[in-house]
């Protein structure tokens, strides 16, 4: 191994990859062996046991990555495009009121493969096995299936930890003629960017807005794009044009 690339991960970012590397995250270890010289072999070691291998032919004999974080829609497969914060402390809004809050949504880590200006997905995993799950939100015949994270609120949109989180600012907005507290907030995952900087995470602005529509209760939650110089992530699935989303408000 080269000695200018014997050191664990610390940031995201693009990275040149000319003989054997190794990355070290929370509970995986992603390896890139130098087979030849137009061939590289990726491998993967998680939590799981179970080894990932991939052959990457390589006629220049290097390879460009990106390692970044990705939307937390994959693991343990794809089945949902929408995201289930469940806030550890909920949030009392008088009505007629708005809050901003920072909350936490986990994550997972894309690797993509960069060739002539094009990102390709190479792999992915989770370095928060344990508490990737999912959950139903609403009725068991009607409800909405979503990827569920337990989400602490912070004080700042940097206080994530290291790739297992995003932090995503939430304005909340009640407009109902009484007061409510907000438990969680549901919405489509696929509607918002991630951008990373170092170790760092987060997404788009959110906002959520408790109304009153016919006869329902609803929270309709919003994308807004930040203004940033973070890097936003390459996506790694097909990204939704669904801009917003209403739920039942508890």
């Amino acid at each position: 191994m080269s000695s200018d690339q014997e050191q664990n991960f610390l940031n995201y970012g693009i990275y040149t990859i000319t003989d054997d590397v190794e990355f070290n995250f929370p509970g995986t270890e992603i390896k890139f062996k130098k087979l030849s010289e137009n061939a590289f072999l990726y491998q993967k070691n998680d939590l799981t046991e179970k080894i990932v291998e991939k052959n990457i032919p390589s006629p220049s004999g290097t390879i460009q990555v990106e390692i970044c974080p990705i939307r937390p829609l994959n693991y343990p497969a794809r089945r949902t495009d929408y995201v289930y914060l469940d806030f550890t402390t909920p949030v009392f809004l008088p009505s007629g009121s708005s809050v901003v809050i920072n909350a936490l949504c986990q994550i997972e880590i894309g690797i993509f493969v960069i060739h002539d200006s094009t990102k390709d997905s190479l792999d992915w995993f989770d370095c928060n096995l344990d508490d990737s799950r999912f959950a139903l939100y609403g009725a068991p015949d009607s409800g909405v299936l979503c990827k569920y994270s337990k989400s602490p609120i912070v004080s700042s949109d940097i206080d994530s930890d290291p790739y297992e989180n995003a932090s995503i600012q939430i304005t909340i907005k009640n407009e109902l003629s009484d007061g409510r507290s907000v438990r969680r907030v549901v919405f489509r995952a696929t509607a918002f960017s991630l951008y990373y900087k170092d170790n760092k995470a987060k997404f788009d602005n959110a906002t959520a807005v408790l109304k009153k529509k016919l006869a329902l209760e609803l929270i309709d939650v919003s994308a807004e794009k930040i203004q940033t110089d973070w890097q936003e992530s390459t996506t790694y699935e097909i990204s939704s044009t669904v801009k917003h989303s209403e739920m039942g408000v508890d």
